[in-house]
This record gives C-alpha cells, structure tokens and sequence, in this order.
C-alpha cells in the first residue's frame, strides 16, 4: 500500500546557504504576488498560461535565475489552489504575501541519471546528519536520532523560516507499507471533552493541560508592549519575535502531549472508537471562554492522530454519529435522560435502574458500545 509520510527535521544552514535561503523566499513571493496580481487584470487564465509566461518573468527578473525553478513553479501552483479554494467557497480571496510571516518555500525531487549513475536533488542521510537540497547543497540536519534511513521515494521537500528565525525542513515520502489488520481483542470508547480532554471507558481520563491559559498572562504582557513600539523599528521586530517564540513553545508543548495520547491510546487498544464533533459548529454562539478552551484542547487535532496512527498500525478506527446522545443514555440499562442536557450535571443515578454514572465514562461506555455494533455490521459485510 503506497502512503505519503512526512519527516521533519531542523536545519543548520550556514551563512551563505541561510542568504540563498531567505533569496529563495523572496523569489517565491515575488513570483506568487506578480501573478497574483496579473490574474486579477487578466481572468480566465489557466494554470498552464502562467507556466508559459515564466520564462519570460525570468528573463525581465534576473535574480529569479539564481534560486531553484521547482520552486516558483510551485509558487504558481500555491496560488492557482488558493483561487480553486476561493471558487469553492472554502476560503477567501487570495491575499498578498508578504515577509513578515512565517515564510516557507517547496521544492520538488528531481532524479535522472548520467554517465550510468542514478541522482537525486533530494537526499537524506541521517548517519551522518546531513540532507542535499537543490541549489543548496549539503545541510546540517537534526531529528530521528533512533531512525538510520528514510525508506521510500522523496516526492518534495518544504524549507520553511520561523519568525524566531530557526529553520526547518519537512519531506514528503511515498512509502509501501503492508499493512495487515490485526485480530482484535480489546475495544476502548473515548469521550472528547473540555474539562478532561480524553475518558476512556476504561475509566482512565487525561487532563486538558490547558497549554494557552500557562502562556496567557506573558503573551498578554508582550501583545501590550508590542503596540507600544514603533512599527518596524528594531524593538518592534524584537518583541515580535518573542511573541512568535511563546507561540511556539505553546505549539511545541500540544504537540508532544497529544502525540504521547494518540500512542498510549493505539498501542493499547485494537478497536478504538470517539464521536464525530463539528468543531467549527462548537464555536458557534458561544461565550468567548468557552471558544478559547475548545481552540485550546485542540480535540479535532487529537482525534485526527489516532486515526492516522490507527490506520499505521492497522488497528480498527470508528466514528459515531455526531447526533448520538452519548451522554443522555444510561449505558446500563439505555433509559434517555433529557435533563442531562445541562453540562453542569457531571454525576448522577439513574431514575431508571438506580446505578451511579460519571457523566463522561457512562458517554465514552455508550460511544463504545455504538462501536461495537459499527465494527460487527462492517465485518458482516467483507
């Protein structure tokens, strides 16, 4: 089974391959905005025009010359998705970019062969710690210490400068993996939540960290000091700066945490079944508070890992209705409550049968349960 797999790593460029670097995303905006620009004066044009009228972008823009082609075409690419975006409603008009953003730039993997020896524009070598990118040569490396290789066929490579300044590198990998199903001998419903960001039906809960609310009151101070400054003077670009290193922290903290979840969730369990949330409906008419924690837990971003772990691993993933009353049915006895529409009710008995539920381990029972009859009714079907 072909499947694309992604590594990202840290660069170290030096100082010349950091100037080429940073050459290299301003030709890529400059080609992005030209064009941009251009369509809005000349509609109707395909992608394919753009592509033909490049050449002689280059020859008007000599510095164009100097960084890798792959890369503004890819810039054309980039902006001709943005339009295909617009025109589905998905998202807005295009914008101009500009070079106060996180920048980055993708290039594609060139192979091909001369005088009997194969070539690539694109290599990793992780004994050595060092990856060649095209115009770029040799870059220091760090990541995936415990890995060797990189099995599989490099599609592209995206270089990419945060705000802080550091570098990275992320390649894209289309690898043949077999992956065979296992036979399933446990099954675990998760409840997603604010409050505690997983329940399991094992009864085990992990917390929501709240990993913005630690950061809230630093970023608050510097945002503040940050509209003090004069815009684009050398203090301005300096509190910017540490602003974009708290958001990274914050990003870098999530991550870690929700990855050692989605692992500790799928190495334990064969059958892992969450609810399907509309999280962008969740946001909708609700205090400002409440729209903060749920940006905060990050729930559609955990539930995307598991499934994709899952599917690695070839372990069995669900999701149930979006509808289903998890919380409202008694997992004992099924009785529906329809007071436990009031969030606030977090334990009860059942006026049915009597027993004792925890709100969520009784929703994350039920959501196993639903589950159970999901996985039986498509295996009845193979």
């Amino acid at each position: 089974m072909g499947i694309y797999k992604a590594y990202k790593f840290k660069l170290y460029p030096t100082e010349e391959q950091r100037i080429l670097i940073n050459k290299t995303l301003g030709c890529k905006r400059f080609v992005y905005n030209h064009y941009l620009n251009y369509l809005k004066e000349n509609k109707g044009k395909s992608k394919y025009d753009l592509y033909k009228d490049l050449p002689k972008l280059k020859e008007e823009n000599e510095f164009l010359k100097e960084v890798d082609s792959t890369v503004l075409h890819s810039a054309i690419d980039d902006l001709c998705k943005a339009f295909n975006d617009y025109y589905a409603k998905r998202k807005g008009y295009p914008k101009f970019k500009n070079r106060f953003n996180k920048q980055s730039y993708r290039t594609s993997c060139v192979r091909g062969a001369y005088k009997e020896k194969e070539y690539s524009t694109i290599e990793v070598d992780l004994l050595s710690r060092f990856i060649k990118l095209p115009k770029l040569g040799r870059v220091k490396i760090r990541g995936y210490r415990n890995k060797e290789r990189i099995e599989g066929k490099i599609i592209n490579a995206t270089i990419t400068r945060e705000y802080t300044g550091k570098y990275y590198v992320s390649v894209v990998v289309e690898e043949n993996i077999l992956i065979e199903k296992v036979t399933p001998t446990n099954i675990v419903g998760i409840d997603l939540g604010i409050k505690d960001l997983v329940v399991t039906s094992d009864g085990i809960k992990y917390s929501n960290k709240k990993v913005l609310m630690k950061f809230e009151k630093r970023l608050k101070r510097l945002q503040k000091e940050l509209s003090r400054r004069e815009k684009g003077s050398k203090n301005y670009l300096k509190t910017k700066e540490k602003i974009a290193r708290a958001h990274a922290k914050i990003k870098n903290y999530r991550k870690h945490y929700l990855n050692g979840i989605a692992n500790e969730i799928v190495n334990d369990h064969d059958i892992i079944v969450t609810e399907s949330l509309l999280v962008k409906d969740m946001f909708k008419d609700k205090k400002k508070a409440f729209n903060k924690s749920l940006s905060d837990a990050a729930v559609s971003t955990l539930r995307s890992l598991i499934e994709w772990k899952s599917k690695l691993k070839g372990k069995f993933y669900y999701k149930i209705d979006t509808y289903y009353p998890s919380s409202q049915i008694c997992s004992n006895c099924g009785y529906k409550n329809e007071d436990l529409k009031d969030l606030s009710i977090r334990e009860y008995d059942c006026p049915e049968c009597g027993s004792y539920n925890d709100r969520d381990i009784n929703a994350s029972l039920n959501i196993l349960l639903e589950g159970l009859k999901l996985h039986y009714n498509l295996q009845s079907l193979v």
